[in-house]
């Protein structure tokens, strides 16, 4: 099974019985984890997990969040058949498109490439992370942020990337990329604290 999700996420293919299928340019590989019941799961191996472009945290939704869902569901019901707001594939190739193209300013691509590095060469920036980061980010964080940080401009209709953009995905794109040290596992120091410390100690050039 996990060989199957590496060959789609790593070649973008799938191989069934010796035949070998190519997958369409439209398709994104999701996972789901639950932090509670995690009886018959196996954890991914750290080179799978770099492959996965960001790993989003969702906690329970505040008050008024939670009324809005149960509104909608109940509205929903009373819909003989729920519309569906599709986006046409053209529209995702054209937003796509314009991300590749657009270009980062050497200081914000140094930028990201010291925040990396920070995970790398944990003592040359602070004490906290040098005890707490066992094995850096690999060069798949930093394409997958510099990438991402398009992305996030381009989502605020900007066609430059400022370091609020960085900022804005590094958690998403780093949590799931950093080895910790048993000392900070046995302090429960989470990956979110750690990108805190990164991103306290990292400045901007």
């Amino acid at each position: 099974m996990q060989s199957a999700l590496l060959e789609a996420m790593e070649e973008r293919q799938i191989t069934v019985a010796g035949k070998t299928y190519p997958l369409p340019a439209l398709f994104m590989v999701l996972a789901t984890q639950n932090p509670i019941e995690q009886e018959g799961t196996y954890p991914l191996p750290e080179a799978q997990m770099d492959r996965f472009l960001m790993k989003i945290s969702v906690d329970y939704p505040q008050s008024e969040a939670e009324l809005a869902i149960i509104r909608m569901l109940q509205a929903e019901e009373g819909q003989q058949t729920a519309a569906l707001k599709m986006i046409p594939q053209e529209h995702i190739f054209a937003a796509r498109d314009s991300i590749q193209k657009m270009q980062a300013s050497e200081a914000v691509e140094q930028y990201i490439s010291d925040l990396v590095m920070a995970t790398r060469l944990p003592d040359k920036f602070s004490d906290k992370l040098a005890q707490w980061i066992d094995t850096g980010s690999s060069p798949r964080a930093s394409i997958s942020l510099h990438r991402a940080s398009r992305a996030s401009a381009w989502l605020d209709e900007r066609d430059y990337v400022t370091p609020d953009d960085v900022r804005s995905v590094l958690h998403a794109i780093m949590r799931h990329r950093l080895i910790m040290t048993y000392d900070a596992l046995a302090d429960h120091v989470t990956p979110d604290l750690i990108i805190d410390e990164i991103i306290a100690q990292v400045a901007v050039g």
